[in-house]
């Protein structure tokens, strides 16, 4: 039978193919080039081109994250943070990971074009307020150590840095959203055990302060707080510089109780049970809403606080950014844990309307890492009942703590070689969009980044790095290091997640249908889902095995291709036979 793919958006995935399989290239010429005479240029669906940000559901989005540091330097005169506040100031060494390298929101808001043509319509940015600078070797270059949740934190511009971002992005129909934090802040309050009786170390440099547990505190053991006198109001709001709102326990452990009262690596842990600093947390988020319009948040440790706080948090945020005319506001919560039992129940009785998919995050790890089999991930979708909406949970592969996915296949030992890994990398990320959830890029893997690790390691500079240790990496399909600016919009990597986002725009059913596992096995290989709304239905087949596979599915019906990221039948049906779907790659079917 004679093979015809009408699919439109099949031509930019060439490049993509041939520079992983070379070898499999005449075979897969065959499957993805469109005879001439059937070529139409589809018009490429951008942003602009969607429903308006302000209603867009946030199941039709494609996320990027991004460290608005590790991006680009729009404006060099903000480099060293603040002139007046010396607690915000320096920390600035381009050629030091765990520095501030420049990035800021201008150099952003510049990059908004190369984000809007990779089909993005919304940006994550870490946490943007203003940060304790230096603490230690380290910059608060991330975010996460909050001083001032009023005004953005003066390396990465001002507040009018900020509106004027959000302008921009919100022009576009692109939407902003930022990383928020109510667990802790700055590593500002110190205990005379463990500090010394000026306060003048951190748990993160090696003085760890052992978590004294509430059975201790009631027979009377606790730490003596200090406020060095020139960090006494260093803190806004004001009530902030009060140690009485702050548990004061020790260092967590991330386990039992300590993990909801102890300091996150030294961070000054909230009380978030006292009335006063929910009101306290509400009232500066709402401002903050107020101030700048974003589109909603992504809120961090959120296992780390009492789940009763997000009952009244996040109704109340809700709420005001209704009154604020912003009528889709959304929230998404980090709880690190892979569980759907623990993920799930902060989408219920925590109140959030969704959380980062951990547990699709791990059921890849195991099937493209360890190569286990794919009732790997239909045991995790078989629990999606346990979701308010699992259609808004947000999938990725690797983030800015745990490391890049590329790094992660290769992270115990050497088992793929680059074409491999790359292949693997792009079905992973094939499956964040094509399965039920909201997909999420984290920013330079659509330029081939890999890194040494998680945490500082995996977060590399776009714009030209002096980090060494980035520069030394050898990058996915690209002959360039991170020492060089690497915004290629004909990347590979890039071009593939383009075409993806064009895939998912164009069909509501990938992006809203109701998911429903037709296949898996306990080997690596073929795993198939259904994806239906109304009257459409989709198949979407996966193989995460590195060998062609064949394709007996249990189906009623006629299947048509409608795209695949190398050759794949061009009917499916349970009387067709001979079937087979080749290694790591996936194809996407339509009933018609």
């Amino acid at each position: 039978m004679k093979k015809t793919i009408k699919n439109n958006l099949a031509l930019p995935l060439l490049s993509f193919i041939i520079s992983i399989f070379p070898s499999y290239f005449a075979l897969a010429f065959a499957a993805v080039m469109v005879p001439a005479e059937t070529v139409t240029a589809p018009k490429k669906i951008l942003a602009k081109d969607l429903v308006h940000y302000s209603t867009r559901d946030i199941k039709d989005d494609v996320f990027y994250f991004v460290l608005p540091d590790r991006f680009s330097n729009g404006d060099t005169s903000n480099d060293e943070g603040s002139n007046t506040k010396v607690i915000s100031q320096g920390g600035f060494d381009p050629s030091n990971k765990m520095a501030f390298h420049g990035g800021d929101l201008p150099g952003l808001t510049a990059k908004l074009p190369y984000l809007e043509n990779l089909g993005v319509t919304a940006i994550w940015l870490t946490p943007i307020l203003r940060n304790q600078a230096v603490q230690g070797d380290i910059t608060g270059y991330h975010g996460y150590w909050v001083l001032d949740f009023t005004e953005i934190d003066p390396h990465l511009g001002s507040n009018a840095d900020l509106k004027s971002f959000i302008r921009q992005a919100h022009q576009k129909n692109i939407k902003v959203f930022f990383d928020i934090i109510t667990n802790h802040t700055a590593d500002v309050v110190k205990y005379k055990e463990c500090h010394g009786e000026d306060g003048s170390g951190w748990s993160e440099s090696g003085e760890a302060c052992p978590y004294i547990s509430l059975a201790e505190i009631a027979k009377g053991k606790t730490y003596t707080t200090i406020v060095p006198k020139k960090n006494q109001q260093l803190k806004t709001p004001a009530w902030l510089n009060d140690p009485k709102h702050y548990h004061n326990q020790g260092d967590s452990t991330f386990q039992g109780e300590n993990s909801l009262n102890g300091d996150f690596f030294g961070l000054d842990d909230l009380n978030t049970e006292s009335p006063e600093v929910v009101n306290g947390m509400i009232d500066i988020y709402q401002n903050i809403i107020s101030e700048f319009k974003p589109d909603g948040f992504r809120i961090d440790t959120v296992k780390h606080v009492n789940i009763e706080f997000w009952q009244q948090f996040i109704p109340a945020l809700e709420q005001h950014a209704k009154q604020q005319g912003i009528a889709n506001f959304f929230m998404f919560g980090e709880v690190y844990s892979g569980d759907p039992k623990e993920l799930s129940s902060f989408t219920t009785k925590g109140k959030l309307p969704s959380v980062l998919d951990f547990g699709l995050q791990s059921a890849l790890y195991q099937t493209l890492i360890e190569q286990k089999g794919t009732n790997k991930l239909a045991e995790l979708f078989a629990q999606d009942s346990l979701y308010k909406n699992a259609n808004e949970l947000l999938n990725f592969t690797g983030n800015h703590d745990m490391g890049r996915f590329a790094y992660l296949l290769n992270a115990k030992e050497k088992q793929f070689n680059e074409q491999e890994t790359s292949a693997r990398v792009a079905l992973a990320t094939a499956i964040t969009f094509f399965a039920r959830g909201v997909p999420v890029i984290y920013y330079g893997d659509e330029q081939g980044f890999v890194g040494d690790g998680g945490n500082h390691d995996s977060r590399q500079d776009m714009m030209p790095s002096k980090v060494a240790s980035y520069n030394n990496d050898k990058l996915l399909l690209n002959h360039k290091t991170t020492a060089d600016e690497n915004f290629d919009q004909q990347h590979p990597l890039y071009q593939l997640f383009a075409s993806f986002a064009q895939i998912f725009h164009q069909h509501p059913a990938l992006r809203h249908g109701q998911q429903q596992t037709i296949y898996s096995s306990e080997q690596a290989g073929i795993f198939a889902l259904s994806r239906s709304l109304a009257d459409q239905q989709y198949l979407v087949v996966f193989n995460t095995s590195a060998h062609e596979k064949p394709l007996s599915l249990p189906l009623h019906t006629n299947y048509h291709l409608l795209h695949s990221s190398h050759q794949a039948p061009a009917l499916l049906n349970s009387k067709v036979t001979h079937q087979a779907l080749a290694g790591l790659s996936f194809a996407i079917y339509q009933q018609r």
